[in-house]
């Protein structure tokens, strides 16, 4: 039988005698107010556990009244924390275990704990059933102990959270409502595979609504205004309208003055928009507060713009609310506002037009056994079961693709996170002392899938077994030190590799001899040297072998022939501006491509005399690269700053823009080039830390992927990247690190293998530890 609170009073006096401390004030002001209310009302009561008024010495009794707070008449326990407590944090998990189902409201906002204690917590788990919880040391989150109560988790402003565990939210059944405002999570397709575990998540938001305070439906939305921008006109009728106003006055003007790339990052370049302060102007309405002007020429982006506050980076990306409505069917309010069967509706068509669920038009996850079963039995896959698509599916079997393919899609399917290891620090140990290799330039090798070779910023050539993690040839620097620009393997004699420096100087490899160490001066037959090419910034081989052009910080072009060393021809003033890239075709050896930083594309035929191009096409800013597709029929063309777009070789229509969304910066050098034969792109850009993946037919994207190096806090810059030519879904990146300006590492990227490197990563703090063989 339940005992009266008044009793669990006289248990905290004895049990701070037995301690020989005082008792604490607040927690007898807690204690005599409850059984104030019992009095009065008869009935259970909630018992609030002030944290941030407790001092060590008042732990002990309170932990011993909570071990038997079950016996006496009360029905919860909320623990919280307003300031910064000054508690024990051991102490305070004690509390909040000693408690265990009694807990109802766990709010430690403030309080700031250790990482250890942190892990603790999400490892063992709680009892409560709201937990709210702000904290700097949250870098991925991973809550995999029992949380089989809680129905709401409050993150917002984890300030150091990017990224959720795939498996984060497994032990939460009842979690109904999510807030992650004002975090540093970017990534949809990581954020989508952990959101979901949660089978009862109705209520979710990355960014709040400026009058709400909780994860429910705006007042205004719930009223049947329905869309955020008539939450404008619902603040303009209320009560506290001069607040109100000037809460939209201080964030709006807080978005253009502190974060003028705002419209840019978040892909509304085509918004226009006048702002003056004076009189609020929003659909028609005059009787507004005389210390705002708004005059907006489109009102509903414009509106839910500023009626957010504290968004995280994952609501700039582009089509982010469709994308999580419609990958959430069960989801109700998204960043409080009701998800209507008309919002569904439309999500559900963004998303099947922008974006692709899973490789090769898969429209339904598979495991690996399944699609092995199906290959074995030469069986249809299970969500191939209307009869109008019987004829369709019998097609599809028939390509010696489509089990392969299909295979792809599973294990990408149930990948949220790629397999990472580092491919050039495993030759660290060729040099003296402490010093690194320092990669500049890299390319897969033509036939052989162990071999890569990569240049350095100190002149170095260095071709690894990537796959035993070893080193096949190391060609040290001659003469001064000069970065490795350009790298390109012979087709037909694939033993040969051709390297060419930013000093000009051009030399050909023969890598097909035994190790050579760093003590050695040069390979057995020695490599043959070039009359140098000056400012160079590519090359490239034909596909006969017999020539290859060079291109640089010039308006020149120059042709080599191989065997004899010769320079052929030396074009002039092929572009107006400095040819970044130029490209030979993979079939005819006569046909290339220039792209450069005057914006135009050019493709050349060396039959004609090279006066006048084929064809001339142009990009909206300056070209940074441009390469043919396997099978020559088309041209990706990548500009500044996200500007990826698909050419049709034979007269450079546009074929697929792949419209990824710019930065605002002139300096964030995009790269993009051709994955899966030519089944997809993948792009990445010298000031961001994200791979994008998209389908080179029709433009959907894939998965976005985002590098991070866990031991500094800090994004991973992708300066280049490449795909594996032999296995579907792998690739490489030349990355960079922010906080490591000198640092520089391949890392093989694994799309099929779901990796540990975030938890390796973290407790060992270097990203060559983490080498994998797996390949």
């Amino acid at each position: 039988m339940s005992l009266h609170i008044s009793s669990i009073v006289s248990r905290y006096l004895n049990s701070c005698k037995l301690h020989e401390v005082l008792p604490n004030a607040a927690v007898l002001s807690q204690l005599y107010k409850q059984a104030s209310m019992q009095e009065n009302v008869q009935k259970r009561s909630t018992l609030v556990v002030p944290l941030d008024e407790l001092e060590d010495d008042d732990m002990l009794p309170l932990v011993d009244i909570l071990l038997k707070v079950h016996l006496f008449n009360v029905d919860a326990v909320d623990i919280l924390s307003t300031s910064k407590s000054v508690v024990n944090q051991e102490s305070v998990v004690s509390l909040m275990r000693a408690v265990n189902s009694t807990l109802r409201i766990v709010d430690l906002q403030d309080t700031l704990f250790r990482k250890d204690i942190l892990w603790d917590l999400f490892q063992g788990g709680l009892n409560c059933q709201l937990l709210k919880l702000r904290s700097t040391e949250i870098q991925k989150l991973n809550m995999v102990g029992s949380f089989k109560k809680l129905h709401t988790l409050n993150l917002d402003f984890c300030s150091s959270l990017t990224s959720l565990e795939k498996d984060c939210f497994t032990c939460m059944p009842k979690l109904m409502r999510l807030s992650m405002c004002g975090t540093r999570i970017a990534d949809l397709w990581t954020t989508h595979a952990a959101l979901s575990r949660l089978p009862s998540l109705t209520e979710l938001r990355f960014q709040n609504c400026i009058c709400c305070k909780d994860t429910g439906p705006c007042l205004a939305s719930s009223n049947g205004a329905g869309s955020p921008a008539s939450v404008v006109n619902f603040l303009i009728n209320e009560d506290s309208l001069n607040d109100s106003a000037d809460k939209v006055s201080y964030h709006f003007g807080g978005i253009l003055s502190s974060d003028p790339s705002f419209v840019a990052i978040s892909g509304r370049a085509d918004l226009q928009l006048e702002v003056s302060f004076g009189d609020l102007h929003v659909q028609g309405r005059d009787d507004c507060p005389e210390n705002i002007n708004l005059k907006l020429r489109d009102t509903s982006v414009v509106s839910k713009m500023y009626l957010y506050c504290h968004p995280s980076p994952i609501c700039y990306e582009k089509h982010y609310r469709e994308y999580m409505i419609a990958s959430l069917p069960h989801l109700r309010v998204l960043d409080n506002f009701h998800v209507r069967k008309l919002d569904r509706e439309m999500a559900n068509t963004v998303f099947s037009q922008y974006y692709e669920y899973l490789p090769y038009k898969r429209r339904q996850k598979e495991n690996v056994a399944g699609v092995l079963h199906m290959r074995e039995t030469g069986r249809g896959n299970a969500y191939h079961n209307k009869s109008s698509r019987i004829k369709e599916v019998d097609s599809c079997r028939k390509s010696p693709h489509f089990y392969s393919r299909s295979l792809c899609a599973a294990k990408l399917g149930s990948s949220a996170s790629p397999s990472l290891h580092t491919m050039s620090n495993n030759s660290n140990n060729i040099k003296e002392g402490s010093e690194s290799l320092r990669p500049r330039q890299f390319e897969y090798h033509p036939t052989n899938p162990s071999l890569m070779a990569f240049g350095t910023l100190d002149g170095e050539v260095v071709v690894v077994n990537h796959d035993a993690g070893n080193i096949f040839s190391y060609i040290p620097l001659f003469g001064v030190t000069n970065s490795i620009l350009g790298l390109c393997w012979l087709n037909k004699n694939p033993s040969k590799l051709l390297a060419g420096s930013d000093s000009g100087s051009l030399r050909l490899y023969d890598i097909s001899d035994t190790l050579q160490k760093a003590e050695s001066s040069c390979s057995s037959s020695g490599p043959v040297v070039f009359d140098k090419f000056e400012q160079l910034t590519s090359l490239h081989v034909n596909s006969t072998d017999d020539q290859f052009l060079t291109s640089g910080y010039s308006k020149k072009v120059a042709i080599y022939d191989i065997c004899s060393g010769k320079r052929l021809h030396l074009f002039s003033d092929m572009h107006k501006e400095p040819i970044n890239v130029a490209k030979f075709a993979h079939y005819s050896p006569n046909l290339l491509v220039t792209s450069s930083f005057d914006r135009d594309v050019k493709l050349w035929d060396l039959r004609q005399t090279p006066n006048q191009p084929c064809y001339t096409t142009s990009s909206s800013r300056g070209n940074v690269m441009v390469c043919f597709s396997p099978d020559d029929l088309y041209l990706l063309v990548s500009a500044v700053d996200n500007e990826v777009k698909q050419l049709l070789s034979v007269d450079g229509r546009l074929h697929t823009d792949f419209g990824i969304a710019s930065t605002g910066s002139a300096h964030n050098y995009t790269r993009s080039y051709y994955m899966n034969g030519r089944d997809y792109v993948i792009s990445g850009s010298s000031d961001e830390s994200v791979v994008r993946i998209c389908c080179a037919q029709t433009g959907r994207r894939l998965r976005d992927y985002y590098l991070e190096d866990h031991a500094l806090e800090s994004p991973i810059l992708v300066q280049s990247l490449r795909s594996d030519p032999f296995r579907h879904f792998h690739l490489a990146v030349l990355a960079s690190y922010v906080r490591s300006s000198s640092r520089r590492d391949i890392i093989s990227v694994n799309l099929l293998e779901s990796g540990q490197y975030g938890d390796e990563y973290s407790k060992r703090g270097d990203f060559s530890s983490c080498y994998d063989h797996g390949g």
